[in-house]
């Protein structure tokens, strides 16, 4: 069933474990990700990114997601990630996504809050709830690119009052992660996680989160992560199968064989994040 990410959120929220949002890029995938989330019974959110759109558009990631939610039971939310403008947000609004997130973090202070505070007041007027970002999470990834970054965390002050401002549900923070893929072991910052968590109240995003060990996924949700985002180790798995698929099967051609083979690897990842988010049977 298709729902916004806010009651999730708050259920997360409250009982101390995460929802996994994963980027999709094909209709395999959203086969993929929806059938680890009914293996593993948790609620999901399958997300795009405007770089994703450019390929084939919000209506037909919208169509594909929503028809993945009508087959099941468990809760499926349509997310806009790192929305890139205030009229990428309104596309992915009007054209029916139950999550949209407004990314202006890499505008000043005071414009970073007048852009969110805009896409809020027009998403909460069709009820739909507003992720936003303060802080660069770093690398590059989709279009995105944040290597540049001259404030690699995110300010506990600037996000109480941030949030204050704006009205935003929910906050992305950059506490060390990154895009992309990583060169070394990331190592998050949990002090600035801690503080950060004691002034906001709302739920707070991982961004940059494949790659990033288990040990310290789980110690950002102890600390009050409720949504982690994974997208670049689902393409390396998509494309891993398909690769294996190839190489025994040289002349193959059937999109839909080496389409199983990537689905199959995509899902096998996906409820493993799942038991680590620690969202299983919580659908």
């Amino acid at each position: 069933m298709l729902v916004t990410s806010r009651e999730l959120l708050y259920d997360a929220l409250r009982n101390n474990y995460a929802v996994g949002a994963f980027n999709v890029e094909n209709m395999e995938m959203v086969i993929a990700v929806l059938k680890a989330a009914e293996e593993t019974q948790s609620p999901v959110i399958m997300q795009t990114t405007p770089g994703t759109l450019k390929y084939a558009g919000a209506d037909f990631f919208f169509a594909n997601i929503k028809a993945a939610a009508n087959r099941s039971k468990v809760p499926v939310v349509c997310h806009l990630d790192h929305g890139n403008s205030f009229g990428t947000a309104m596309t992915a609004f009007h054209t029916g996504y139950t999550s949209i997130m407004i990314d202006g973090s890499k505008l000043p202070f005071e414009e970073n809050i007048a852009l969110t505070k805009l896409v809020v007041e027009v998403c909460h007027a069709g009820n739909i709830p507003v992720e936003a970002e303060l802080g660069r999470v770093g690398g590059k990834e989709d279009g995105l690119d944040n290597t540049k970054s001259d404030n690699p965390f995110t300010d506990p002050k600037e996000a109480a009052y941030f949030v204050e401002r704006t009205g935003c549900d929910f906050l992305a923070v950059a506490v060390g992660t990154a895009h992309g893929i990583y060169k070394g072991t990331p190592q998050i910052n949990f002090d600035v996680l801690k503080k950060i968590r004691e002034v906001v109240d709302i739920p707070l995003v991982l961004h940059g989160t494949s790659g990033v060990p288990d040990n310290q996924v789980k110690e950002c949700i102890r600390l009050g992560m409720s949504k982690v985002n994974y997208a670049t180790d689902l393409r390396i798995a998509y494309t891993h199968g398909v690769k294996e698929y190839m190489k025994e099967n040289p002349e193959g051609f059937d999109p839909k064989k080496y389409g199983a083979c990537g689905i199959e690897e995509v899902r096998r990842y996906v409820a493993g994040r799942m038991k680590v988010l620690g969202s299983c049977g919580k659908a």
